[in-house]
């Protein structure tokens, strides 16, 4: 299925109605990489000041491989997904040490790179080589399965194959870079996942989505997200001037990252510790839930306070006047704002 317009129309809709973006005023492929990875599983407007803080913080390749790891989370805390920080942090090291600071300029050598997949990888090379190379994301399989009329989930081998072919097949004869920016750009501001408005909409002559009604029920997916529910009980165990921290080592999303320290629990049933009830008074118990993309977390803070002065030797001990420079997760900043920052 190739449609000679299809491309045309959309660069034309592009010119007119594109974003102004940052990152689509430049072809340096670390800014256009920053800028990738910041808006992974991320909407324009929360990632944009990101994009802006690490761009201040660090202009070049090299600034980024130089910084230590908690400066980096603690720029991307409150984004989440931390394995993205983690990941540019490690490709930096590797793009300024082993590749003398050249960054890749092709989509083979790209792809190499830890954190970068397909989609990655095209983007940056479209973007900043104008190689030839079709996007895929969430807006691209949504305006072609819809325009096209495309009935095989998006989520199965089967679908991708084909919709990679699709994809490849409509790109312009050059331009390769404003197309991609064009079809993404079409994808999240006309055609939207819920209520577009098609009777505006440039494409919808030609749009077997809108002419059959299937605008609601395209794309689809065979798989649904299961949420796992877990059980999260932080416990503050604080002094006039202190609190206890811990580094989390487990390889999960949170990795690497500061907490209270953390007891993971089947279900709500959970008793602090004999000795510590002993030895301080509960002050607050504070119930909150935080959604992740496929976890819900329903956590529980208790929170201690003893006028006997914590043991440097207990865990980590962190002044209070300096918690908020930790990288911590969302959750935690928030009770730490709201209880924690007024205590010195």
């Amino acid at each position: 299925m190739i449609d000679e317009d299809f491309s045309l129309k959309l660069i034309k809709w592009y010119n007119v109605n594109k974003r102004d973006l940052p990152w689509r005023k430049t072809n340096d492929p670390y800014k256009i990489w920053i800028s990738e990875i910041v808006l992974q599983q991320t909407r324009v407007d929360q990632g944009l000041p990101y994009y802006l803080n690490f761009i201040k913080e660090f202009p070049k390749v090299q600034n980024l491989a130089n910084a230590s790891e908690n400066k980096v989370l603690k720029l991307w805390q409150g984004l989440g997904y931390y394995s993205r920080a983690r990941n540019l942090h490690f490709s930096s090291k590797l793009i300024s040490n082993e590749l003398k600071g050249k960054f890749p300029d092709n989509y083979d050598d790209l792809l190499k790179l830890k954190g970068i997949g397909e989609y990655t990888a095209s983007a940056i090379a479209s973007f900043a080589f104008n190689e030839k190379k079709a996007v895929l994301d969430g807006n691209v399989f949504r305006l072609l399965s819809r325009y096209f009329g495309i009935l095989i989930p998006i989520d199965t081998s089967k679908g991708k194959k084909l919709f990679n072919s699709l994809a490849y097949n409509n790109l312009p004869k050059s331009n390769y870079g404003i197309y991609n920016q064009s079809i993404m750009e079409f994808g999240a501001l006309q055609c939207k996942p819920s209520s577009p408005d098609c009777s505006i909409c440039p494409l919808n002559i030609k749009c077997w989505a809108f002419s059959n009604s299937k605008i609601k029920e395209l794309p689809f997916k065979k798989k649904k997200i299961k949420v796992r529910l877990r059980y999260f009980n932080f416990v503050i165990i604080q002094d006039n001037k202190s609190v206890i921290m811990e580094k989390r080592i487990k390889k999960d999303i949170w990795r690497n990252l500061y907490q209270f320290p953390l007891f993971e629990t089947h279900d709500k049933n959970f008793e602090p510790p004999k000795s510590l009830v002993k030895n301080y008074s509960l002050v607050k118990k504070t119930e909150a839930i935080h959604m992740l993309t496929h976890q819900k977390l329903s956590i529980v803070f208790w929170h201690f306070k003893g006028k006997k002065n914590l043991s440097e030797n207990n865990n980590m001990i962190v002044k209070l006047k300096n918690i908020l420079s930790y990288p911590v997760p969302k959750i935690v900043e928030n009770y730490i704002v709201q209880n924690l920052t007024n205590v010195r």
